[in-house]
């Protein structure tokens, strides 16, 4: 086993699962399948496959993807997913087919896998893979955390919180469930994996599977005192992948990140790491009256540096004017093909300068469409 592997006792938190007692909807399956042949002609006898599933639900309250579906399925998700602006590479998703593996620390080995398959030299590779589905008294394996890469809350004592306060319940698990970090605001936490049946794991991370890119700023010099950082790959592990019917628990995904979603959000929102007021105060302006715009300035600043930090650095980001541009083209390529392309305004207007961008002086379409990334049950 490796060092950074450690088995640990059942806890009540993740370990209970519900026993799927539903079968696979009929209808969701003959969906998809007429779905997956519609794009995809050469794909073999339509008639012949719907049998083949419908015989295999009617047995077996479930039936198996083949790899081109499960590839498709996984693409479309993302297609399909209404809350992510950066839909324009959807068909470069390269899918992972780890369906084979349920054990936690075989999960534990491909996590791994794919975060350094994902990070490569700092040039971010769209990824997802997928582990053994929900089948009937059958569940999948799970992975607690939000992302496979997060940073420890630390709560003290008179309840505030070093490093980001967003992890803080799950930092809380981990050092029940025996994890011995440091105290700083950027350590990385391990994962917490539940197999469908057995006991969860706990997995350290390996330092060559996280890349981080420290934060400075192109003009001022003390933007490094700041000690901030943030990691490469932002891989969303706790939501389900669900195609035809059939729900993937654990099938972690990533893109790259835009830069506001770090600028603008993790290191900004007062609820996670608050770091405004005090670049407001490095950069000398007035914090005592809301009409100096100091939140708007220093937030600025922090973006420039988060853009500057990644782009010195070689790791892929894009800025939230391009982004907004790239997806307007993909709306356009949707629509010119004759699909439906929801989009949340709320998730597609950027969290800084949203009126200075193209997709905020219009409304999206909200149809709920499947494939698709849903909350785990």
């Amino acid at each position: 086993m490796r060092t950074w592997i450690r088995s640990l006792r059942p806890f009540d938190a993740v370990s209970i699962h519900t026993i799927i007692e539903r079968t696979v909807d009929r209808r969701e399956a003959e969906r998809f399948i007429r779905l997956f042949h519609a794009e995809n002609p050469g794909a073999g006898d339509l008639l012949s496959r719907l049998r083949q599933v419908a015989a295999d639900v009617a047995r077996h309250g479930t039936y198996t993807h083949t790899p081109e579906e499960l590839q498709f399925g996984a693409r479309v998700a993302w297609r399909n997913n209404d809350r992510c602006i950066g839909r324009l590479y959807w068909r470069s998703l390269r899918v992972r087919d780890r369906r084979t593996i349920s054990s936690a620390e075989g999960l534990a080995l491909e996590c791994v896998e794919h975060l350094r398959e994902a990070t490569g030299d700092g040039r971010i590779r769209p990824t997802i893979t997928v582990f053994a589905p929900d089948a009937p008294a059958r569940p999948g394996p799970r992975i607690v955390n939000e992302q496979l890469i997060r940073y420890a809350g630390h709560r003290a004592r008179d309840g505030s919180v070093i490093g980001d306060p967003r992890a803080a319940e799950l930092t809380a698990l981990a050092r029940e469930l025996g994890w011995r970090g440091g105290r700083g605001r950027f350590d990385v936490l391990p994962l917490v994996i539940q197999p469908g049946f057995g006991e969860p794991l706990l997995c350290h991370l390996p330092g060559d599977a996280v890349l981080e890119v420290p934060i400075e700023h192109p003009e001022y010099r003390w933007f490094g005192e700041l000690g901030l950082r943030w990691h490469a790959v932002p891989a969303i592990s706790n939501m389900c992948l669900e195609i035809g019917g059939i729900c993937y628990p654990c099938a972690p995904f990533n893109g790259w990140y835009m830069g506001a979603e770090i600028g603008a959000r993790n290191l900004a929102d007062a609820a996670r790491y608050d770091q405004l007021p005090v670049v407001a105060e490095r950069l000398g302006l007035d914090t005592s009256t809301e009409r100096s715009l100091w939140r708007d300035h220093a937030l600025v600043e922090l973006n420039v540096a988060v853009l500057h930090s990644f782009d010195r650095a070689g790791v892929t980001m894009t800025d939230h004017h391009t982004e907004s541009r790239r997806f307007l083209t993909h709306l356009e390529r949707e629509e010119k093909a004759g699909r439906v392309c929801p989009a949340d305004w709320s998730w597609i207007v950027p969290p800084i300068s949203g009126a200075a961008t193209p997709v905020f002086h219009r409304y999206y379409d909200q149809s709920t469409l499947t494939p698709a990334y849903v909350p785990r049950h």
